[in-house]
């Protein structure tokens, strides 16, 4: 059930009748119990087997931070601190069984075989659960948060389980700290007319994004990725240069939806976003870039080993960068592909580290009508350039798929053919589109007062541009298209 079908928009509809209901919207508990009921019936939709799996995890953290916390009103830190690792280990012998388990047998496997040891296993028949990725990063970070006694632990398993399930980030994020969200659980919440059109537009930004954009491209770039050796180079540097925007489109499209939804029914979801394709380098773009989980690895993984590589001076950020974004490209996937992809960020890292510009987020320098003064604009381009050579990286298959695609892109025997030939023509369309929209919005973020004297005049630029969305929505959205891209972590 993806949020852009049909069966979906039925789905919501009873979720939000029922939830603004007189009789519901009356009790912070029976909205809480409706929200967990659909959440299950929508992550049970997908494959009901999981659902055991959600429940009994959600149910032990929520029994262990109870045990954290009644531990530190105790004064027994140390056995705080035991609980606390072992919820983070089960929280990562979570993922290591149902992600990693076939990929790290199958790799001992070759290299034994390589070195002449010949084994008799086999790999497993593990299932692997929609959206495992994300909600096992929200039971580890309770367990730590209560331990730093940043957060009280749950009252009661209704709110912690209405955390761990909720139906529009439950699939592919974001990842909402529980210090934020918790709250919001224990809020009564009637029908905000204002937020709810809000949602409805940042919805239907989302829809377009994914259907018009990033499916439009996926048609052109899929055959590049399926079949490198069978395309003339210049479509595969075609298809790289229109990676980043298609994945970003997708996945944009995908959070904003969520965070819609999340408006319509008064929460307030983490932004996943902050106009990427405008970063000017790599630390830039990943401070932009799936905000929620960069901020998670950061906190979670990075600030410790910084602190604990601080002896090292420089040498030791480095290290802990590498670490830092080896993780965040493994936990894409069982692949070794997404280390190397990790591994090549990080060795972009290394010239802004030695140069001191890691840390630093400069303010954009605007020129005339807003637009990037020339030296933030080549910025921009050469970011873009490096970000979809990784991109490639993150498409390929695998490593000897990588390979194949690299040297064919570099191999010049078919000759140059023009990027404006053919069926592509539209597609160079659709990229300028997305840019230029994507310099518009970030503007729309800015407080009415700011944008226009004229408060009508203000909300009629915002009804075109909501039509125009709709109609290029109507007349051009990939409909029949797979699903996230996402969805597959």
């Amino acid at each position: 059930m993806v949020v852009n079908s049909f069966i979906f928009l039925a789905f919501f509809v009873v979720v939000f009748v029922v939830y603004y209901a007189p009789w519901t919207s009356r009790s912070i508990t029976r909205q809480n119990v409706w929200l967990l009921l659909t959440s299950y019936f929508f992550y049970g939709y997908v494959d009901w087997k999981t659902l055991p799996l959600l429940f009994c995890v959600t149910l032990i953290f929520f029994l262990l931070g109870r045990t954290i916390r009644n531990a530190i009103d105790k004064g027994n830190t140390t056995f705080s601190s035991k609980m606390t690792t072992v919820g983070v280990i089960l929280g990562v012998g979570i993922l290591l069984y149902f992600k990693y388990l076939n990929f790290f047998a199958d790799s001992v496997a070759l290299f034994l075989q390589s070195i002449g040891i010949v084994v008799s296993w086999s790999s497993l028949n593990i299932v692997l659960p929609i959206g495992v990725s994300f909600f096992t990063f929200k039971l580890v970070s309770y367990v730590i948060e209560v331990h730093r006694e940043k957060i009280s632990p749950s009252k009661g398993f209704l709110e912690f389980a209405v955390y761990i399930s909720f139906f529009p980030t439950i699939m592919s994020g974001p990842i909402d700290r529980p210090g934020a969200f918790l709250p919001q659980i224990r809020t009564q919440h009637r029908f905000d007319f204002n937020l709810a059109m809000e949602g409805c537009q940042q919805i239907l930004w989302g829809i377009f994004t994914k259907m018009v954009i990033a499916d439009r491209l996926a048609a052109v770039t899929t055959t590049a990725w399926e079949n490198p050796q069978g395309q003339i180079p210049f479509r595969l540097i075609y298809a790289a240069v229109l990676s980043p925007i298609q994945i970003y489109a997708d996945f944009d499209g995908y959070s904003n939806m969520a965070i819609g939804i999340g408006k319509i029914l008064g929460f307030k979801i983490t932004k996943n976003f902050n106009h990427p394709l405008l970063a000017r380098n790599v630390a830039d773009y990943w401070r932009r870039w799936h905000i929620s989980l960069t901020a998670w690895i950061t906190d979670y993984v990075f600030m410790p080993l910084n602190i604990a590589f601080r002896n090292m001076g420089k040498m030791g950020i480095m290290l802990a960068v590498t670490i830092n974004l080896v993780t965040i490209g493994m936990w894409h996937g069982a692949n070794w592909k997404y280390a190397l992809f990790g591994l090549y960020y990080s060795l972009l890292y290394i010239p802004l580290i030695l140069s001191d510009d890691f840390g630093k987020n400069k303010k954009l320098k605007e020129g005339r009508w807003g637009l990037p003064k020339a030296v933030d604009f080549l910025k921009m381009i050469s970011t873009y350039v490096l970000v979809a050579f990784g991109q490639i990286l993150f498409f390929s298959p695998n490593l000897s798929s990588f390979g194949l695609y690299v040297a064919r892109m570099f191999s010049w025997q078919d000759g140059f053919v023009s990027p404006f030939a053919g069926a592509g023509t539209i597609v160079w369309f659709w990229m300028a589109l997305i840019i230029v929209l994507e310099w518009i919005t970030r503007k729309r973020e800015f407080p009415i007062q700011r944008m226009s004297g004229d408060y009508s005049y203000h909300h009629i630029r915002l009804i075109v541009f909501d039509l125009f969305l709709a109609v290029m929505i109507t007349m051009f959205g990939g409909y029949g298209r797979p699903g996230f891209i996402y969805f597959q972590f």
